[in-house]
């Protein structure tokens, strides 16, 4: 991608094209956002109502198909909605995918149609998914159920933090779009390791370990859900740092030596 230089593509403002896909853009935002709170009660299991209406309608341990029991028909349509999503997520972010997708979207919509295709998958999963609901462990007796849930919501607060840290736009597109209505290029990234970053690599997944395992009440479901996606994350991990060494070097080769993955403490990358 070219740089910012201030070299103008089109008029700005004035190309109908850059309108429609900031508009595009905006819209699939809000979407993702939407889309993540609805995640959040999903997996907590929250059950809080605004008049007569369930905030949250079903859950990973509620409503939704089948009667809470473990079959087979339960877990081989769980796994199917996780593949779904944890394939449509790895794919779609390889270099090899964006230069043949971009041939039929416009580069600047490339990240916002990625965060769409992922908003579906998830919103897939929480329409299609079985609650299987027999109790591998349940914390009722407080102040401990208070400070699993607590955890658990201070790991969503981390993973979205680290979106901010690193240009939460840019990861949801809104950067491209706007770059695009201006008549620009959005400028490259600087290699930077902001607060979390100096901990840990990758503070965005430990931010969804801890939300996904941390919880008063584990179901076989909730087993599932958060087993299948640690397994993604650790395969995911890989092929991220992959690319991160290709675009940045010895620069992120150094950097991965000196802060450990995911388990603060534990020490780098050999």
């Amino acid at each position: 991608m070219a740089p910012d230089d201030g070299t103008s593509l089109r008029p700005a403002g004035s190309s109908v094209g850059g309108v429609l896909i900031a508009a595009y853009g905006v819209a699939v935002y809000v979407m993702f956002v939407l889309t993540f709170l609805y995640l959040i009660g999903f997996v907590a299991d929250a059950d809080f109502m605004v008049g007569n209406v369930h905030v949250v309608g079903k859950s990973i341990d509620r409503g939704g198909l089948g009667d809470g029991t473990l079959t087979v028909m339960a877990v081989v349509v769980d796994v199917v909605l996780l593949a779904l999503f944890a394939i449509q997520h790895s794919v779609m972010a390889r270099a090899g995918f964006k230069r043949w997708w971009t041939r039929i979207v416009p580069p600047s919509a490339e990240r916002s149609t990625y965060v769409l295709a992922s908003n579906i998958c998830l919103i897939a999963l929480a329409a299609a998914w079985y609650p299987i609901t027999h109790d591998i462990w349940r914390v009722t007796a407080q102040p401990w159920r208070t400070v699993l849930t607590a955890t658990a919501l201070v790991g969503w607060a981390i993973a979205l933090l680290s979106t901010v840290l690193i240009d939460h736009f840019d990861l949801f597109g809104i950067r491209q779009v706007f770059a695009r209505l201006r008549g620009r290029w959005p400028a490259e990234h600087a290699f930077t390791t902001p607060f979390f970053y100096r901990v840990v690599r990758h503070p965005l997944y430990l931010g969804f370990l801890l939300a996904f395992w941390v919880t008063p009440r584990m179901t076989l479901g909730h087993l599932l859900f958060a087993a299948a996606t640690t397994g993604y994350i650790l395969l995911a991990v890989r092929f991220e740092e992959r690319d991160l060494i290709r675009v940045f070097g010895e620069q992120y080769r150094d950097y991965r030596r000196r802060v450990p993955m995911l388990i603060p403490g534990l020490g780098g990358h050999p």
